[in-house]
């Protein structure tokens, strides 16, 4: 029997168990999924000696970054955003890195869009940002990064104000803040600004309405989860551990 796994840390409030678990149920697939709570990224490799069956895995925070020394080969999408969610374990053993993030991002938020959409502002700086960046360029909308700390050119919460908010009226957040259990949290950004004009896309998925999405919603703005992003994201990772090939993510 095959063996999948999502490889994380603290992790138990997980969607992909749950997810890949009623799939296997529903389709009539021989397969288990399972959780691997890692507190360093230095157990993989007694992971995979000591689970026989191990096909794949998929990666979510904090390794979507730290992952890439441990792959032996990367798929060229994920070398040019630098972030891997998705691990095929090939028949020689080695370790190949994808990444499908971005491929749920584009196409769950593209409904959504309309031309005064232009502009994009990320909040946070971690693996799942860098996948929104590039599949934001892939849809030709200019985009900035918003962090803690001023650098390399990226805002910094403090800055934000009413001129950023007229240019930027699409705003993702790729932040844990506001994840179940800590639901009084959101990122730092002056919601008093949002208006209807703005999209608020929050890569949380649990709870499915976080502060960020209320206080937006308060605004008149239109406000999207994570769930559909990662349903799809999910499905492309099925497709590459089963077939080893990547489709036209367009």
């Amino acid at each position: 029997m095959k063996i999948y796994g999502l490889i994380g840390k603290n992790i138990s409030y997980s969607f992909s168990r749950k997810y890949f678990s009623e799939k296997f149920e529903k389709e009539g697939i021989t397969a288990e999924y399972r959780n691997f709570d890692l507190e360093s990224l230095d157990q993989i490799n007694n992971i995979i000696a000591e689970t026989p069956g191990i096909a794949g895995f998929n990666v979510t925070i904090p390794y979507k970054e730290l992952i890439l020394p441990y792959l032996d080969q990367l798929d060229l999408v994920a070398k040019k955003i630098g972030a891997v969610n998705t691990i095929k374990i090939e028949e020689d053993g080695s370790l190949t890195g994808y990444n499908t993030d971005h491929y749920g991002f584009i196409n769950s938020i593209k409904p959504f869009l309309g031309n005064n959409h232009s502009h994009a502002l990320i909040l946070g700086t971690g693996g799942a940002s860098k996948a929104v960046a590039y599949g934001l360029e892939q849809m030709g909308i200019r985009y900035n990064f918003v962090s803690r700390k001023t650098q390399n050119g990226m805002l910094d919460y403090a800055s934000l104000g009413p001129e950023e908010f007229t240019k930027y009226t699409l705003i993702i957040n790729c932040t844990p803040l506001g994840t179940y259990p800590d639901l009084a949290s959101a990122p730092p950004i002056p919601t008093g600004f949002i208006t209807s004009r703005h999209v608020i896309f929050d890569l949380i998925y649990n709870p499915p309405v976080t502060l960020l999405m209320q206080l937006a919603q308060e605004k008149g703005a239109r406000v999207i989860n994570g769930y559909q992003m990662l349903q799809l994201q999910a499905e492309r990772a099925w497709e590459i551990w089963n077939t080893g090939k990547y489709p036209n993510f367009q």
